[in-house]
């Protein structure tokens, strides 16, 4: 009789776990089924705010594999609204309820348990109101909400972004090109608060130019609604007016139902996994993605980083092991890029207060260069900042603000990072260079050589 593999949740991690394990063994040998509560699976949620802009037309441009895909081609039963509710690890089965069979309850048992539920968006008390207009951005379906909201007529002409992340600036964006009067709210000094504040300075900059009202050091403490719709945004510096809301407040990762089953969780909130995605001390249980604590690979301490990137890989790594063979997660470091408008935000390693929580004595170093050669059209300025590690020199960080072609230098910092390189080591680094794509001393060089001074400066 084949085994039987359950997947709860139907995006990144899980879809994933699923079809590597697909791949490895065949459907004599092993079953699969995959609920998802939502109507969409393996999708890119990152894609959401370039839809809600009208930059994407269609939100099947944004999935990657429907349901129909998965049980057609993959022979994976995907179950669709179907919420998970709990996990019975004596009994070996789930407990699932059906949103489209009048709630009909069902129990689906397992030999192997993946455990993929994502993250949560936080949700302080006053996001509770039930006023509309109040949307999250999490989901597909989360997206396709708001768009409808936007669509209607009278259209909404002013909108509120609660939190300056990721996700914040990113919608911020995407509603400012769709004509509505934006005002960004963030309780922190700057926005984004992933890279450190003097390049958070840039990103507000960049905001304001745009025509954002970027309000920072502000806390949101309620909404006021008028005929059941939200029409204010209540702050400790006063009130907003709104005729739509946007919660970018961060996420948490989702694991209520892993502690209603005794899983294990991290000091970060996550479910604890080991190198294999295998959950700490439960045989033939895994878990992957935004739902699990990892660890990062320069601070050594445990960490929460939400990013699909991970979440696939992680995916895989659990969909090898149950599938018969072998793979390690080997951790994280944080990169991350975003675009707003025609600004590109990256970072990777460790900020300046992370590397200081670590324990690390450092030095930091910020240059300002041009993504192309000063004379070829289209020459445009960047600031790349480097945390270096005292005496050693080893890259801990780095973070890049500019416009065209300044984010993906990331890379080559990450790789640096990954690898434990010196900035001394860096200054010889093999760049490309041509006139089109970089001075003859790229923007890199220049901040390892600016980094490596300051090393050798340290007493």
């Amino acid at each position: 009789m084949a085994q039987r593999m359950v997947v709860i949740g139907g995006d990144a991690a899980g879809m994933s776990a699923a079809s590597q394990a697909r791949q490895l063994r065949g459907p004599d040998e092993l079953s699969i089924v995959a609920f998802e509560r939502g109507r969409f699976t393996s999708y890119s949620a990152c894609g959401i705010p370039y839809w809600i802009s009208g930059l994407v037309d269609d939100p099947q441009e944004l999935i990657v594999r429907d349901p129909e895909t998965f049980r057609r081609d993959h022979h994976i039963d995907v179950r669709i609204r179907h919420e998970v509710t709990r996990i019975d690890l004596a009994a070996r089965e789930v407990v699932a309820t059906s949103f489209g069979d009048g709630g009909r309850e069902v129990h689906e048992p397992f030999d192997t348990l993946v455990y993929a539920t994502g993250a949560a968006p936080a949700q302080p008390p006053w996001a509770g109101n039930a006023a509309a207009g109040v949307f999250g951005v999490q989901t597909l379906d989360d997206g396709a909400a708001l768009r409808d909201w936007l669509d209607q007529e009278p259209a909404p002409r002013r909108a509120v972004v609660v939190g300056g992340g990721y996700i914040g600036v990113e919608m911020a964006e995407a509603l400012i090109r769709r004509g509505l009067a934006v005002t960004l709210v963030e309780r922190s000094p700057q926005p984004m608060s992933t890279v450190d504040p003097d390049m958070g300075a840039l990103v507000r900059s960049a905001l304001v130019a745009l025509g954002i009202d970027v309000r920072t050091g502000v806390s949101v403490t309620g909404l006021h609604e008028r005929d059941g719709r939200v029409c204010e945004v209540l702050t400790d510096d006063g009130a907003v007016p709104a005729d739509v809301v946007v919660l970018g407040l961060g996420v948490r990762p989702n694991t209520g139902l892993a502690e209603q089953a005794g899983l294990p969780i991290g000091v970060t909130g996550g479910v604890r996994t080991d190198l294999q995605m295998r959950v700490v001390g439960v045989p033939d249980v895994w878990a992957a993605g935004d739902c699990v604590e990892t660890f990062h690979r320069v601070s050594g301490q445990p960490v929460h980083i939400p990013l699909g990137t991970h979440a696939n890989k992680q995916g895989r790594v659990a969909g090898i092991n149950i599938g018969g063979s072998y793979a390690t997660f080997p951790g994280v470091i944080g990169t991350a890029i975003t675009k707003v408008c025609d600004l590109e935000v990256a970072r990777t390693g460790l900020l300046e207060r992370e590397a200081a929580k670590a324990g690390y004595a450092y030095v930091s170093a910020t240059v300002e260069s041009n993504n192309r050669a000063g004379y070829f059209p289209g020459a445009a300025p960047m600031t790349i900042k480097l945390i270096a590690e005292q005496h050693t020199g080893q890259l801990l960080g780095g973070q890049i603000v500019g416009t065209s072609e300044a984010a993906k230098r990331i890379d080559v910092l990450s790789v640096a990072v990954w690898n434990r390189m010196s900035v001394a080591e860096m200054t010889a680094l093999d760049l490309g260079y041509a006139p089109p794509y970089s001075p003859v001393w790229d923007p890199v060089l220049v901040a390892a050589r600016r980094a490596n001074d300051a090393v050798a400066e340290t007493p």
